[in-house]
């Protein structure tokens, strides 16, 4: 929980090509004091069957940039390997994942929680600041 030293984040993922969460999605949290301030690795964390990581690590105190990375590639290669399973006579011609990863930076100030939704499709995403 935030105080009024430090910020705190929390996400989701809405894979919005099907209208349901992303399960499973690995999410990493880093942080820095600065603009020329180096980033510290704090951790991460999976998106759970909602498509939200309810454990990122906190904050340290004077943070002011935050980044969010989203490794979304092995979520659609088993997205694809399922639909391949279920309909092999619809199979893609193999091109890949198109975003192999998204990463998300924007700055925090203290005692502010920032919620980051990542609205994701196999060609696109969105992200906001959420409540």
């Amino acid at each position: 929980m935030s105080t009024s030293a430090t910020a705190s984040v929390s996400t989701h993922i809405l894979d919005t090509s099907v209208g349901r969460p992303a399960e499973g999605v690995a999410v990493q949290l880093s942080a820095r004091s600065g603009r020329a301030a180096d980033w510290q690795a704090l951790g991460g964390s999976a998106t759970d069957a909602d498509g939200r990581c309810k454990d990122l690590p906190a904050l340290p105190e004077g943070t002011t940039h935050v980044r969010l990375d989203f490794a979304v590639e092995p979520y659609f290669e088993k997205k694809q390997a399922d639909a391949q399973q279920d309909a092999p006579a619809n199979r893609d011609s193999g091109a890949g994942v198109f975003f192999p990863e998204v990463a998300i930076t924007f700055a925090v100030a203290p005692g502010e929680h920032y919620h980051v939704p990542l609205l994701l499709n196999p060609f696109g995403y969105s992200v906001y600041r959420g409540s």
